[in-house]
């Protein structure tokens, strides 16, 4: 089994800018982490089976089109469902400093808003998630 991070990057809900999440896939990677991509479009559902099957430490979501609240939440309440609470959840987007508040009362460990450079992502996960 890999000791290396395995980072589930997703885009929940009908958001079709992905520019951005696969900058930061492909930053994660660069960074020597294992990085599955899920492509644009996806469940909360869907997102949780990937983490799942992929045996993830970590998802990082990627909303842009405003429905951060509803799609973190149910990612997270998802994961409790089935008992992976453990995996850490990060997010970038454009997302209101109020909003950051509530996200983090669900379970989000941290929010990346535009500027945010990707050695700052790489560095955050490396010094937050651990692999079992």
């Amino acid at each position: 089994m890999s000791s290396r991070i395995r980072v589930v990057v997703a885009k929940p809900g009908l958001d079709g800018h992905d520019r951005g999440a696969k900058v930061v896939a492909r930053a994660l990677r660069d960074a020597g982490m294992e990085v599955i991509y899920t492509g644009l479009h996806q469940t909360p559902e869907q997102i949780v089976e990937t983490v799942l099957q992929e045996d993830a430490d970590c998802v990082g979501l990627s909303v842009l089109s405003g429905a951060h609240m509803t799609q973190f939440a149910r990612v997270a309440e998802l994961l409790k469902e089935r008992d992976a609470s453990d995996v850490v959840i990060f997010g970038g987007g454009i997302i209101p400093e109020d909003d950051k508040v509530e996200l983090a009362k669900i379970g989000v460990a941290k929010v990346f808003t535009p500027g945010a450079t990707t050695e700052s992502i790489a560095a955050w996960v490396k010094e937050n998630v651990t692999r079992d």
